[in-house]
């Protein structure tokens, strides 16, 4: 059986957000759900999380389980929010789910942050192992670790698809850096691999889109392996490793940091939980922010 795929694109940072269902049971997934972070109005709101639950109330769909595919640098997850709403409308705590490696991700950045362990440890209510297999309703699903853009990073299949978050993007994309801690070149390379071994007719979705200003072309959540393998200008069939791992090396290190970088890390090694407030009387919570003295 193939799922129901309704893919929500978040363009302020380029995500795709999707919503996946049985179309028997009626049961579904929410896989890298977008909160929004305005950061000069120093303020976070919830129209793109929403716009997923008018699809899940629009469509008569449960959703059984939240998925994300990283830690990401680029936004804020809205799990947490999604949780609560959805705690609300179905009665149970629907689990926020991640792969296990992501226990190395908040070891790097926790303590970075200040981020107590507690809340660390509480932060997601499964952690995938390597090719776990869930049911989404009737839906078999399997999760894929793709390490490589970051340590934890999974994919997860369901029927003839792919939600690949941001171990590849479409062919004129090519692929994600893997600059981050413990991000490797030559990992991402060998889960791209993995990915394009997958039967040619398989759809590969990814986390996020940035069409090329020559493009013309408008944000697309999908492409078959098929089509990765025959344009990927990065990955292409043929291309041989070390010259992605060069390429991808030499192109990292121009690259600036994520703007929202430090906001979505603290975020999102919670789980989506937003750190709680400092007794401010505007009910505002606060986030950390690295600043540079050059005196």
């Amino acid at each position: 059986m193939e799922p129901t795929v309704h893919s929500v694109f978040e363009s302020q940072t380029g995500t795709w957000q999707y919503v996946v269902a049985c179309p028997e049971s009626k049961a579904a997934a929410i896989i890298d759900p977008v909160l929004d972070l305005d950061l000069g109005q120093l303020r976070i709101t919830t129209s793109s999380a929403d716009q997923l639950l008018d699809v899940v109330t629009k469509h008569g769909y449960t959703v059984v389980r939240l998925l994300e595919t990283h830690a990401h640098a680029d936004h804020l997850t809205a799990a947490a929010y999604l949780q609560r709403r959805l705690l609300q409308s179905q009665g149970s705590k629907v689990p926020i789910c991640t792969g296990h490696d992501i226990r190395k991700v908040q070891a790097t950045f926790g303590p970075r942050y200040r981020v107590p362990q507690a809340e660390l440890d509480n932060a997601f209510d499964h952690l995938f192992q390597d090719d776990e297999v869930f049911n989404i309703g009737n839906l078999k699903a399997a999760v894929l670790h793709l390490p490589g853009h970051t340590p934890d990073h999974s994919g997860y299949q369901i029927g003839s698809n792919v939600f690949a978050g941001d171990s590849i993007f479409n062919p004129d994309v090519g692929s994600a850096r893997c600059d981050f801690p413990c991000g490797d070149a030559s990992v991402l390379y060998q889960s791209m691999q993995r990915l394009l071994s997958l039967p040619a007719h398989y759809k590969l979705y990814t986390g996020h889109d940035y069409p090329p200003a020559d493009s013309g072309r408008e944000p697309m959540p999908c492409v078959t392996v098929a089509e990765q393998l025959e344009r990927n200008k990065h990955v292409k069939e043929g291309t041989k490793k070390d010259d992605f791992i060069n390429w991808r090396r030499d192109r990292d290190s121009g690259l600036k940091e994520p703007r929202l970088l430090h906001p979505a890390l603290q975020v999102n090694i919670r789980g989506g939980h937003i750190p709680p407030s400092l007794d401010d009387s505007k009910g505002r919570t606060f986030l950390m922010m690295p600043i540079s003295l050059s005196y």
